[in-house]
């Protein structure tokens, strides 16, 4: 019944099929056509009886999921700030499959172990944070956001002589979320999963960019945890760290600081100034799926203070077998993860300091020709500062503007969604792929030129 692993014929179809995948992503259409998506039909069946031939089930996967997928890794998605993935990335995730690794603990995986242990040193360096900071390997900055705020959460009722493991929230002091009106919707749910309550948040004011005015933040106390943005959803914008930082330190409270894609200014040397006054925070939450184009999922959360990550996600057993070694599992919520690390490092090696600021930047400039393209068509005009990779996309009206949007989707030659900013619907454009090319940008906008000219008829 069980194909032997050590089957080398199964292994090399989906090698064949991965690499019939690359080879035609970058042309093919960015959105699944409508037959692709009629034969997910194919896929609605109930669970055989009987055992099936692996060969089969590899080659039937292949033919009606391939066709599908929507082109993430190609050049023209520009949705959802989803990057691609540099193929160094894919290839080591590959080899990371086969190793099926778990790096919970060091005696789990050495492998595993060491190279959190040397990621961990060359974030701090890319980021220019403290030494003091640990990092967890979490699958996105959904998580990543989750476990900082946890950490704040502990450090802060510790300071207030509160034990949250053994006396939990019920009348424990209260803590204090401020943050700013354009709080990524994952914040929003961290604080609610941690017990904060939505309904509590101390909202503050932001400007036309989306960044918190940092004169209407309120007076700040050692019960307070301040959430800050390093690359706004919709404009890409980034909040003053060094001043609100500042005054949060004086007030010893805690910043955590959302930079899911954002962070990565940090590591260019004609964007860094974006990030100016990060290292004065207390908890980091960044993706590599995203801006540094590592393969799906990769998040890393970053924590200054060691005891209170490791204490807001403790892990307790007879069978656990700690070492003098990294064990992963105190820097993460769950124990069996797989080692993602792998192609972080893969991709971080690959690229040094330089590919990493020749790639990011390049995004950037990408995302100003955009803008500067599209703002040369009748009946479009950008409505966001293009600080970083984001741009926004308008047209004379609500309606013209979605009506272009669905166009410019079905139209299949690049993918962008629709947000709304200030009130008005926009199209969110994101820059996010190594691959992008100035050809790609012109053959986009020309896209929307022809989008916009079916939303007219």
């Amino acid at each position: 019944m069980y194909t032997d692993v050590r089957n080398r014929k199964l292994f090399e179809a989906a090698q064949r099929f991965g690499q019939d995948y690359l080879e035609n992503i970058f042309e093919r259409n960015v959105f699944p056509t409508e037959k692709a998506l009629y034969d997910l039909k194919h896929f609605d069946e109930k669970i055989p009886v009987a055992s099936s031939d692996a060969n089969e089930v590899l080659h039937f996967l292949n033919s009606y999921g391939a066709p599908a997928t929507v082109a993430t890794l190609g050049a023209r998605y520009f949705g959802f700030v989803s990057g691609s993935a540099v193929p160094v990335g894919l290839a080591a995730k590959n080899i990371a499959t086969f190793w099926d690794q778990a790096p919970a603990m060091h005696v789990l995986s050495p492998i595993g172990s060491k190279l959190e242990t040397v990621v961990e040193r060359w974030l701090k360096d890319l980021f220019h944070l403290p030494e003091t900071i640990v990092a967890g390997f979490v699958s996105g900055t959904s998580s990543a956001n989750f476990c900082g705020l946890a950490a704040a959460r502990y450090r802060l009722l510790s300071n207030l002589n509160w034990d949250i493991n053994s006396k939990g929230l019920f009348n424990a002091p209260r803590l204090r979320v401020v943050t700013g009106k354009h709080a990524h919707s994952t914040v929003i749910k961290a604080i609610s999963l941690l017990g904060f309550g939505a309904e509590n948040i101390e909202w503050v004011a932001v400007d036309a960019q989306g960044r918190i005015i940092p004169e209407n933040i309120p007076e700040l106390d050692d019960s307070t945890i301040v959430i800050l943005q390093a690359g706004n959803v919709n404009s890409g914008s980034f909040d003053n760290f060094s001043d609100i930082c500042k005054k949060a330190n004086e007030a010893n409270a805690w910043v955590h600081i959302d930079g899911a894609f954002g962070l990565w200014a940090a590591a260019v040397n004609k964007l860094n100034h974006l990030t100016e006054g990060i290292e004065l925070g207390n908890s980091w939450a960044v993706d590599g799926h995203k801006t540094l184009n590592t393969p799906y999922d990769c998040g890393i959360v970053m924590c200054a203070d060691q005891e209170a990550i490791k204490s807001a996600l403790h892990m307790a057993g007879s069978y656990i077998v700690t070492s003098e070694e990294r064990d992963g599992m105190f820097y993460t919520p769950e124990m069996s993860r797989r080692a993602r690390v792998i192609e972080l490092w893969a991709t971080l090696k690959y690229l040094g300091k330089a590919g990493i600021d020749e790639m990011i930047y390049g995004m950037h400039q990408r995302a100003l020709q955009f803008a500067e393209e599209v703002s040369k068509v009748d009946g479009f005009v950008v409505l966001n500062e293009v600080v970083f990779n984001q741009v926004l996309v308008r047209c004379e009206t609500d309606l013209l503007t979605n009506k272009t949007m669905s166009h410019v989707q079905e139209l299949r030659e690049c993918w962008a969604g629709g947000s709304l900013w200030n009130g008005k619907k926009v199209i969110r454009v994101s820059i996010c792929s190594w691959a992008t090319t100035v050809a790609d940008i012109t053959r986009s906008v020309k896209s929307f030129e022809m989008a916009l000219r079916l939303a007219k008829k």
